[in-house]
């Protein structure tokens, strides 16, 4: 399938200049994960106790999560415009352009994702201060679960946004959906700690899986020896399967002819 790239690029450096455009937005997206990693990690320093994490205190096990939550606000801020583009109009002018629609899910979906890694790429810099001191392949592995997981997240906010009449309605679902997965996706606790019937829906979670592709890479010297690994290479396999699966089903969706 050949997309012409103007469609696309223009669509996601829309993404962009709105993004760059809105500074309550900017500060918003970086500010509220910031401060619920360090006022949890602070508070719940002192209780947690870990098997085989001793030596982790909980400001260094809730950081991956909260560069997952970084992934999930840029596609909830990013996919929401999906919804005020239809009601100012701009949605139906794309929508009747002779241009393949999935140049719609691409352009929508690259801004979000770039968005998105720029504001994890400022959150790592502050690996160092937790004593994490990443080498250039610990990053590289930790930067394509974090695209993955954007994907994932970018595409199933899409979903549930196209679907949708009311900024307020998608607010809702996001409260309601998107953040239980973040919640259960073992960014807030050790799933292994997590009584019977919880340690099931964290497991069927696809977003606990990308959250292993980018806490595991930091805690290996050579990164190269995860996929020796089974739970990685499940991990994986996982979110693989619910990123493209998710992008799929956002391609078939806008192709849709509707019926009157």
């Amino acid at each position: 399938m050949n997309l012409p790239s103007g469609p696309v690029a223009a669509l996601a450096q829309r993404e962009w200049v709105r993004f760059f455009r809105q500074p309550h937005r900017v500060v918003g997206s970086l500010a509220q994960p910031l401060l619920i990693w360090l006022l949890l990690g602070s508070g719940f320093a002192a209780s947690f106790r870990a098997p085989g994490m001793e030596q982790i205190s909980y400001l260094e096990y809730f950081y991956p999560g909260i560069l997952l939550m970084l992934a999930l606000f840029a596609s909830i801020f990013s996919t929401i415009t999906i919804i005020e583009d239809r009601q100012q109009g701009l949605l139906q002018e794309v929508l009747v352009a002779p241009i393949p629609r999935s140049s719609l899910v691409l352009g929508k979906v690259i801004g979000a994702m770039v968005v998105a890694l720029l504001q994890t790429i400022v959150l790592l810099l502050a690996a160092p201060l937790l004593g994490l001191v990443p080498s250039l392949l610990q990053l590289v592995m930790v930067l394509a679960g974090l695209i993955l997981t954007a994907l994932g997240f970018t595409t199933l906010g899409f979903l549930i946004a196209w679907n949708m009449e009311s900024s307020a309605g998608y607010h809702a679902i996001m409260s309601v959906f998107l953040m239980p997965l973040w919640m259960l996706s073992g960014a807030l606790f050790p799933i292994d700690q997590a009584p019977g019937w919880l340690w099931w829906l964290m497991m069927v979670n696809p977003v606990s899986h990308a959250l292993t592709l980018i806490r595991l890479p930091f805690y290996h010297s050579d990164p190269l020896l995860l996929f020796q690994n089974g739970s990685y290479l499940i991990a994986w396999t996982v979110t693989l399967l619910w990123a493209g699966g998710c992008f799929l089903l956002a391609l078939w969706r806008v192709n849709r002819v509707e019926k009157s």
